[in-house]
């Protein structure tokens, strides 16, 4: 996510307390919102797929998903 996309959001969350928005930019907030959180799923998801547990004896152990994320 771009560094003016995240003050677009900032922006609109501001505008948003004071005065409130129009469904125009309520619309926009909301897919700019989803797109930043789908971001984080994925960096998250990326970083536990390359997470593993280390036992006593040193051997790594990759994490395995359990529950498929979505």
């Amino acid at each position: 996510m771009t560094d003016e996309k995240i003050q677009r959001i900032n922006a609109l969350a501001r505008k948003s307390k004071a005065e409130g928005l129009t469904p125009e930019e309520k619309e926009e907030q909301q897919a700019l919102r989803r797109e930043y959180l789908d971001e984080i799923r994925a960096d998250l998801i990326r970083t536990l797929d390359n997470t593993c547990i280390v036992d006593e004896k040193g051997n790594k152990t990759p994490l395995r998903r359990q529950v498929p994320l979505s």
